[in-house]
C-alpha cells in the first residue's frame, strides 16, 4: 500500500511536512522517502503542522505519512552527535497536548520513533498489513522519546517490555488485540480516515496520565537474557519499561532519555549502527549504480540438495518462478520434497498464508531435464564441491541458455574462473555463494570472474538483494572472504589443540566471546568431510600454509564425520544428546601428542580468544592487502551474517579497533612463535 497525497504543495520541493486544512479537518502529511524518517527538519515541520491546526481550531488533524510507509524510524545519522532542536520527546509532548486532537493513520511499518508518534496521538487506525515494533534494540538503544512509557500505559507492561525487549515488531490485528489501535481497515486510508471522523469516539485520556499496573517479568527476564548473547541493550530496555509501572511519565521518560543519550556513545551501539550502514552500502557497489539490472523471472536450480533446496525456496518466496534440476528423475523427486517440506514448515508457522503456499508450489517444477531451463533468467548451480562436476552443469546449462542468462557457481572454495572457463558468454558467468539454509541465511558473497561483465554483477546483486539476502561482493582466493577467514580460525584453534587445549575447552573460550558455536561444534554442524576435502585439495596443490595437524582428519576415517554422519558422532558425540563431550575423543588427542612428543601446555581462556582472534583479524587484513575485499566493513558484514559473529561487537575489524591493534599484535605475536612459518603477516603486523 502506498498513500499519495494531492496537494497544492506535492512534489519534490514540497516541505517534509504538509498541512492542507478542509473545514474543521487538518490533513498533516510527512513527506520524507524512503522511509519519512523524524530527521530535525520533520520534527520543526510537525512543530509548525500544530500551531496552524491549533491555531485554526481545527476539530481534528489526521497524521499520514506520504510513499510506502508510516515514519520507520529515527535518522540514524543524527545519532553520532548531540540531537538538534526540536527534541523528539518535546514534539510527541506538544502534539500529547494539542488542543487538536491527532488521529494517527498508519501503513507500511510503524518503527521506533514512528511507533512513538503514533502512541502521542489521540487515536491510531491502521492498514491490515502495517507492522509495529520498537527496534532500537538491534542498534544498541532503546526508545529516546517516551517509547518504554507510553507503551505499556497502552497495551499493558508485559507486551510493551516484550516488544522493547527483542525488537520484533507485531502485525496491525496483533496490535490492535493489545490495546494499540482503533481500528483496522482495507482500503483507501482516506475513505477509513472519513468513516472515523464520523463516529470519532470521545477524546480518550492523554497516554502519559494512564496508571500501569505491575507485571511478574521474571520469565521474561530470563528469556532475554538467553536471547541477547552478551548484547546490553535488551535488558536495559526491559528494565526501563518496567519503571512505569511505579514511577510517574514525566520521570520515567527522563530516565529513558538519558540512558539512550548515554546508549548512544556506546562502543556496541557504534558498532551495531556501523553494521546498520554497511549492510545497505555494501550491497549496492558504486560502480554497479548507473547500470539497469536485467529482470529476473525465471530461476533454474542445479542439484537438489539441502542447499539447492534453500536457494529454490528463497527464489519462490521472492516471487520467481524455479525450476529444479537434477541428474535423474529419483534425484528430482528427492528435491522437490525437500523444497516442498520447506514451504510446509512456513505454512505451519504461520509466516505464509495458504494462497501463498499454493502460488509457490504453482510456481515451481522438478526434473532432469535441462532445457526446462532454456527460458530461465538465472541458473545457480549447487552441486557437491567438485570442479570437473560443476564444469559439467555449466557446460549443459550454457548448450540451452540464452547468451544474456547469468549462469552461476554456488562453490564455497572454489575458482569460478576454472570453471567457467572457455565457455561461450564469459561475462555472464559468476559466483553466487549462498550460505546453508539458504532459505534462511541472509549473507550471499558475490564473486566476479576476470570476464564477469558489470551488467551481470548489477543483475546478481539485484536478485540477491530481490531475495531479501545481503549481497557482499569479493574477489577470488581460495575460500573468498568468509571461508577464507574460516580456514584460518580453524588453524588457529588446530594448533591449540595439538598443543594442549581441549577442543571443548575452545569452544567454551568462543561461546564467552559470543559466538553461537565454537569452531568444533561448527565441524560437527556443517559436516568434517567438507574441510577433509578442502585440505585433502591443498595439501595435493601444495598450498597448504605452514603447519598441518590432521586430528580431524583421523576422526573423518574412523567415519566421525559430524551429527549428520551415520555414526552421529564429530568431535562431540550425538547419539543420545546432540553435543556431549566425547572421552574417546579426548583421549585420542592426548594420543596423538604423545605420540609426536608434545608437550602439553596450558592456555587461559583468554588466551584462546586472543589468538584465535589473532588469526582471523590477520588474514582479513591480509585480504584487504591483496584487494579480495573492498572494505573492513564489508569482511565484518561476512562474518556477522555468515558465521555468527556477535553483531553487538560489530565484527572482526571493529572489534580489533575497540580491542587495540597492540594488543591484537602481541597475540598475534604469539602465534607466530606457537607455530613458526604457518602465518603470513598482514601489512599492518608487519614490524
Amino acid at each position: 500500500m502506498t498513500i499519495a497525497t494531492a496537494t497544492p504543495e506535492s512534489g519534490p520541493d514540497a516541505p517534509v511536512v504538509n498541512v492542507v486544512i478542509t473545514g474543521s479537518h487538518a490533513l498533516v502529511t510527512i513527506n520524507n522517502p524512503p522511509v519519512n524518517a523524524l530527521s530535525v527538519h520533520v520534527r520543526k515541520g510537525l512543530m509548525d503542522a500544530l500551531h496552524r491546526v491549533n491555531e485554526a481550531g481545527c476539530t481534528t488533524a489526521a497524521l499520514v505519512c506520504s510513499g510506502r510507509t508510516f515514519v520507520a524510524g529515527g535518522d540514524i545519522s543524527e545519532f553520532a552527535g548531540p540531537p538538534p532542536l526540536p527534541h523528539l520527546p518535546d514534539v510527541l509532548d506538544a502534539i500529547e497536548a494539542s488542543t487538536t486532537p491527532f488521529i494517527a493513520v498508519m501503513h507500511g511499518t510503524v518503527l521506533g520513533g514512528g511507533l512513538e508518534l503514533a502512541l502521542a496521538c489521540a487515536w491510531r487506525i491502521a492498514d491490515e498489513k502495517t507492522r509495529f515494533g520498537l527496534p532500537e534494540v538491534n542498534l544498541g538503544l532503546i526508545p529516546g522519546a517516551g517509547g518504554t512509557q507510553r507503551l505499556p500505559r497502552v497495551i499493558g507492561l508485559e507486551r510493551a517490555a516484550r516488544m522493547a525487549a527483542n525488537g520484533k515488531p507485531v502485525s496491525a490485528r496483533t496490535f490492535e488485540e493489545f490495546g494499540g489501535l482503533d481500528l483496522v481497515f482495507d482500503g483507501d486510508p482516506m475513505a477509513a480516515i472519513a468513516s472515523f471522523r464520523d463516529a470519532l469516539p470521545a477524546r480518550p485520556a492523554n497516554t502519559s496520565t494512564r496508571p500501569v499496573d505491575d507485571a511478574d517479568l521474571t520469565a521474561l527476564k530470563a528469556e532475554i537474557t538467553k536471547s541477547a548473547k552478551g548484547s546490553n541493550a535488551p535488558m536495559i530496555a526491559l528494565e526501563t519499561t518496567a519503571l512505569a509501572a511505579t514511577l510517574p511519565f514525566a520521570e520515567g521518560s527522563r530516565i529513558e532519555r538519558q540512558t539512550h543519550l548515554d546508549l548512544r556513545d556506546s562502543a556496541q551501539s557504534r558498532a551495531l549502527r556501523r553494521l546498520f550502514f554497511a549492510s545497505r552500502s555494501v550491497t549496492r557497489p558504486a560502480r554497479l549504480k548507473a547500470i539497469e539490472p536485467a529482470p529476473v523471472n525465471h530461476v533454474a536450480i542445479v542439484g537438489g540438495g539441502l542447499m539447492g533446496a534453500g536457494i529454490a525456496a528463497a527464489s519462490l518466496a521472492a516471487g520467481h518462478r524455479v525450476t529444479l534440476l537434477e541428474r535423474d528423475t529419483e534425484s528430482a523427486e528427492a528435491g522437490q520434497a525437500r523444497v516442498e517440506a520447506i514451504i510446509a514448515r512456513d505454512l505451519a508457522s504461520g509466516r505464509i498464508s495458504d494462497d501463498k503456499a499454493e502460488a509457490r508450489r504453482a510456481a515451481f517444477s522438478a526434473g532432469a531435464d535441462y532445457t526446462a531451463a532454456a527460458d530461465a533468467d538465472i541458473a545457480i548451480e549447487a552441486v557437491f564441491e567438485d570442479p570437473d562436476v560443476k564444469r559439467a552443469v555449466f557446460t549443459k546449462l550454457a548448450e540451452v541458455m540464452s547468451e544474456e542468462a547469468l549462469i552461476a557457481t554456488n562453490t564455497s572454495y572454489l575458482d569460478p574462473n576454472l570453471i567457467s572457463d572457455g565457455m561461450p558468454g564469459p561475462g555472464r558467468f559468476l559466483g553466487l555463494h549462498f550460505f546453508s539454509p539458504a532459505n534462511i541465511m541472509k549473507l550471499v558473497e558475490v564473486v566476479g570472474t576476470a570476464a564477469t561483465s558489470d551488467q551481470t554483477m548489477a543483475t546478481a546483486f539485484a536478485f540477491a538483494r530481490g531475495l531479501g539476502k545481503i549481497p557482499v561482493e569479493t574477489g577470488v582466493c581460495d575460500g573468498f572472504i568468509g571461508n577464507r577467514i574460516l580456514s584460518a580460525y580453524r588453524r588457529q584453534a588446530d594448533y591449540m589443540v595439538a598443543d594442549g587445549a581441549s577442543p571443548y575447552a575452545v569452544d567454551e573460550a568462543m561461546h564467552g566471546l559470543g559466538m553461537p558455536l565454537g569452531p568444533y561444534e561448527l565441524q560437527d554442524l556443517t559436516g568434517l568431510q567438507i574441510s577433509w576435502a578442502n585440505r585433502k585439495r591443498q595439501l595435493a596443490a601444495g598450498t597448504w600454509p605452514g603447519r598441518y595437524v590432521d586430528i580431524a582428519d583421523k576422526l573423518c576415517e574412523l567415519g566421525r564425520q559430524g551429527r549428520g554422519s551415520a555414526a552421529r558422532k564429530g568431535w562431540y558425540d550425538h547419539t543420545e544428546m546432540a553435543g556431549t563431550r566425547d572421552p574417546e575423543v579426548e583421549a585420542m588427542v592426548v594420543a596423538w601428542r604423545v605420540e609426536r612428543g608434545i608437550t602439553q601446555q596450558t592456555f587461559t581462556t583468554d588466551e584462546i580468544v586472543m589468538r584465535i582472534m589473532a588469526a582471523i583479524v590477520n588474514e582479513a587484513h591480509l585480504i584487504l592487502d591483496e584487494g579480495i575485499a573492498t572494505s573492513d566493513t564489508a569482511i565484518d558484514i561476512v562474518w556477522t551474517e555468515g558465521y555468527g559473529f556477535p553483531k553487538h561487537l560489530g565484527g572482526p575489524m571493529f572489534w580489533a579497533e575497540e580491542t587495540g591493534m597492540d594488543t591484537i599484535r602481541d597475540a598475534f605475536a604469539a602465534i607466530e612463535a606457537q607455530s613458526p612459518g604457518s602465518w603470513k603477516a598482514a601489512d599492518v603486523f608487519k614490524s
